[in-house]
C-alpha cells in the first residue's frame, strides 16, 4: 500500500481525489494549503504528494522547490489549470516528476501515479549499463558499443534512451521527452523527438525499419521493449 499525500486547497477536489485514490488501495493524507502540507510532507515523508500550484500561503512552486532542497526524494506530480509551457517549465524546474493539466480524467490521474510509484520501486536499480544483443551501453561513461566497435551517441540520444530503458513497457509521448531531455532553453518541434529515435534505431537495432527494442505507439509516442534473448 503506497502512502500518498494530497496538497489542494479546493475542497471538492480535494476530497474526490482522496476517493479515488483510496479505492485503488492508497492510504491517502490530504492538506488545504501550501504551509501546511510541506509541513506534512516532511513530517510523514509520502511515497508519492499530489501538489496543486495556485494556493494560499505558499504556492506549489515554492512547496516543490522547498522539499527538493532538503533531499526530499519521493515524486512529485504537479496539479494546475495553468497549461502555458512556461507554467510546465517552472514546475518541472523546480522539481516537480510530472504534471497533469485540468481537468483531468481519473484514469489519466490513476496511469500517471502508477507511473510515478513504479519509479519509486526502481529508484535503488538506477541504470548504469544496458544489453541489447550485441549492443552494451554504458549510460556512466556515456559510450556505446556493437560488438568490439564504439558506436557515437549524442549526449541527448543518451539521455532519451536511458528515460525510456529506466521504465520499460511505458510510453514516453514527444512532448515528456522535450520536457525531460530537452528542458527548457528550448522547446523544437516534435519532429526532432521523432528524428532522435530513427537515429537511435539505426545504431541500436538489427533491423531498423522493423524495431525489436524501440516500439512506436501511434498516437502516443514510444516505449521500450525489455527482450531478453534466449540461450542458444
Amino acid at each position: 500500500m503506497s502512502r500518498v499525500l494530497i496538497i489542494e486547497d479546493e475542497r471538492p477536489m480535494r476530497l474526490a481525489l482522496q476517493d479515488c485514490l483510496e479505492a485503488e488501495g492508497h492510504r491517502v493524507m490530504a492538506e488545504a494549503n501550501g504551509e501546511t502540507g510541506l509541513e506534512r510532507a516532511l513530517k510523514e515523508k509520502p511515497d508519492l504528494v499530489l501538489l496543486d500550484i495556485m494556493m494560499p500561503r505558499l504556492d506549489g512552486f515554492a512547496v516543490c522547490g522547498a522539499l527538493r532542497r532538503v533531499r526530499f526524494v519521493a515524486p512529485i506530480l504537479m496539479l494546475t489549470a495553468k497549461g502555458q509551457v512556461e507554467d510546465r517549465v517552472t514546475g518541472l524546474d523546480s522539481g516537480a516528476d510530472d504534471y497533469l493539466i485540468k481537468p483531468f480524467s481519473t484514469e489519466e490521474l490513476l496511469a500517471r501515479v502508477r507511473a510515478l510509484l513504479r519509479r519509486v520501486e526502481r529508484q535503488e536499480k538506477v541504470l548504469t549499463e544496458l544489453r541489447m544483443g550485441e549492443v552494451r551501453v554504458d549510460f556512466i561513461r556515456q559510450k556505446a558499443w556493437r560488438g568490439g566497435q564504439e558506436l557515437h551517441f549524442t549526449t541527448k540520444e543518451f539521455a532519451m534512451l536511458r528515460l525510456m530503458a529506466e521504465a520499460p513497457g511505458e510510453v514516453f509521448s514527444r512532448e515528456r521527452f522535450l520536457d525531460v531531455v530537452w528542458g527548457y532553453g528550448a522547446f523544437p518541434s516534435t519532429r526532432t523527438v521523432d528524428n532522435h529515435i530513427a537515429s537511435l534505431r539505426a545504431k541500436l537495432e538489427p533491423d531498423p525499419e522493423r524495431p525489436r527494442w524501440i516500439e512506436t505507439v501511434h498516437g502516443a509516442g514510444y516505449r521500450f521493449l525489455q527482450i531478453h534473448d534466449k540461450p542458444a
